[in-house]
């Protein structure tokens, strides 16, 4: 029974994908303790620790033995960790001569951190993958709008005009940042955990221990620190901290897609797929479901980020507590973002945009949108600030009287002495006013290209 909506049988697929959680399963984690213990013991063969053939003994069995689930729960409830009750199962259906030999020299936490951060790299394997997805479909979606106009806003209100394309492409340059920190990221948190008892590797002697560290690394392909980690934790926070990146970007474009799927916006709307966001009562209801989840997760996932945060602050050489906040920040921070990254996926990548919508909501203030403009091109004449008064004095007057501002400008004999009428005209098109929207849009296409 599931007491997590992350793996709920109802809402699991809201929040997550069946490809995530797979990989933070109790029974993929389980696999990735075995993998490593297999691991450090032909590391251990290798350097010379404990006899040659033992690691490729303890290798071959434990490619076949069968793990007793129940039996590792209870007794795991009564060590407090599952590594030592794994161990005992694997001692059992290794051949006798050579099963003394697993976990040599290593403690819990070495092969739990290590478990943990293969799973992670496989996580982050998907996250890339999803991350290269919305970044084709942003770009889609910048290039095809580049020149659409719409009503830019400031505090829910109307500001200045942009393009859905520039949005689009603000909204893509996050993804390419959030691409080149992952690549960051795995070149400097993916490590090898190694330390023995209390991070020395005194058991293993003065220098064998950082061989069998070195050569474990090889083994699972992962990192070789210079000295050991477990209680360091800025990787596992750092990488978290990522994640929750990534789930502020999302929540940033649901929050946008929401807003403007509203029906006094009516800009955007998520793909049309029959029931989906429908009401029980209301049946003209077609609620934005994926950027609704998104924005929720987004949330989950900056908390997760603060769980890291704190795990970090550890005492001594082995952390009496805090280490276990991981233990549920990983799996949840992982399935959250994956989950919204799939999400962002579907709506982005069918979504319908009301191009006509766009128009009629930026015109829809006549004029006042480009009170900047107007401001601007009367500045050269009059001064910035006298110009400024005036036109928020014509903008005031528009609003009160329920008048257009060209209609209100063409009746100001002080602005119509220092600016031709066809000039007005001009800064009162809000499709003058683009700035370098489809410039700047141009330049993110291009550094994706290049």
């Amino acid at each position: 029974m599931s007491v997590s909506s992350l793996d709920s049988r109802v809402f699991r697929n809201l929040f997550g994908t069946q490809e995530i959680r797979d990989i933070f399963t109790d029974e993929a984690y389980v696999h990735r303790l075995i993998e490593t213990e297999a691991a450090l013991a032909r590391a251990e063969s290798t350097v010379g620790v404990i006899p040659s053939d033992a690691g490729s003994v303890i290798t071959e069995a434990l490619k076949n033995v069968e793990i007793d689930f129940d039996r590792l729960s209870a007794e795991t409830d009564i060590v407090g960790y599952p590594v030592l009750p794994l161990v005992r199962q694997l001692v059992e259906q290794t051949p006798p001569g050579h099963a003394k030999y697993i976990h040599w020299g290593a403690t819990t936490q070495d092969i739990m951190d290590d478990a943990s951060i293969l799973q992670i790299r496989e996580g982050l394997k998907v996250v890339r993958r999803e991350l290269e997805t919305l970044k084709g479909v942003l770009a889609k979606l910048a290039e095809k709008y580049r020149d659409t106009p719409m009503a830019g806003r400031t505090h829910l209100q109307h500001a200045l005009p942009c393009t859905f394309g520039y949005k689009c492409a603000v909204y893509l340059s996050s993804i390419l940042r959030h691409l080149q920190r992952l690549s960051e990221i795995e070149a400097r948190t993916l490590m090898v955990q190694f330390g023995g008892a209390a991070g020395t590797l005194a058991s293993l002697g003065t220098h064998d221990g950082p061989r069998v560290r070195a050569e474990l690394a090889r083994e699972l392909s992962l990192l070789d620190p210079p000295i050991t980690w477990h209680v360091a934790r800025d990787n596992i926070a750092e990488i978290l901290n990522f994640l929750a990146l990534v789930g502020g970007t999302l929540g940033k474009i649901a929050y946008d897609l929401i807003i403007m799927s509203s029906n006094e916006l009516g800009e955007v709307s998520e793909p049309f797929v029959p029931h989906r966001g429908a009401s029980s009562t209301m049946p003209q209801k077609r609620n934005p479901i994926s950027s609704e989840v998104i924005l929720a997760a987004s949330k989950l996932l900056r908390a997760n980020a603060g769980l890291g945060l704190d795990a970090m602050v550890v005492d001594f050489e082995r952390a009496s507590g805090p280490w276990h906040l991981e233990w549920v920040a990983i799996p949840e921070a992982f399935v959250l973002s994956v989950g919204s990254l799939h999400q962002a996926n579907f709506a982005l990548g069918g979504l319908v945009v009301n191009s006509g919508a766009m128009r009629d909501n930026l015109h829809s203030t006549r004029g006042l949108i480009v009170g900047e403009a107007v401001m601007m091109g009367l500045a050269p004449y009059v001064g910035r600030q006298k110009a400024h008064d005036v036109v928020y004095e014509a903008c005031r007057t528009a609003i009160e009287q329920d008048r257009s501002l060209i209609d209100v400008l063409e009746k100001d004999e002080e602005l119509m002495g220092s600016l031709d009428g066809k000039k007005v005209k001009e800064l009162c098109n809000p499709l003058n006013y683009l700035g370098a929207s489809q410039i700047m849009v141009d330049r993110v296409l291009e550094d994706i290209r290049r």
